[in-house]
């Protein structure tokens, strides 16, 4: 069941657009501009880290920061984690 659940998170996580980045940082009081958005979405469509894995994460992070800046890296872990709450999936991660 792990695996499904990795695989349906790194699908989304691979098509996810800019408008639904910023959607998401607007549904969680959080601002992104179109620019860094794009930047995350980049990185988010050639990156092969798992993001179940919380090492993975927090390179994935790292790597946001060092793309973007760490505010918006920081930004995109709230959204990451607001999402996953929203949707009963904390025990995976």
């Amino acid at each position: 069941m792990k695996n499904m659940i990795k695989q349906v998170v790194k699908q989304k996580l691979k098509t996810l657009t800019v408008d639904e980045l910023i959607s998401y940082a607007n549904e969680y009081n959080l601002s992104i501009t179109p620019k860094q958005s794009e930047q995350i979405i980049a990185f988010l469509k050639k990156t092969d880290l798992n993001p179940l894995d919380e090492q993975d994460r927090m390179k994935a992070l790292k790597k946001l920061a060092q793309i973007t800046d760490p505010q918006t890296a920081q930004k995109v872990n709230k959204i990451f984690h607001g999402i996953v709450k929203e949707n009963g999936l904390s025990h995976w991660f």
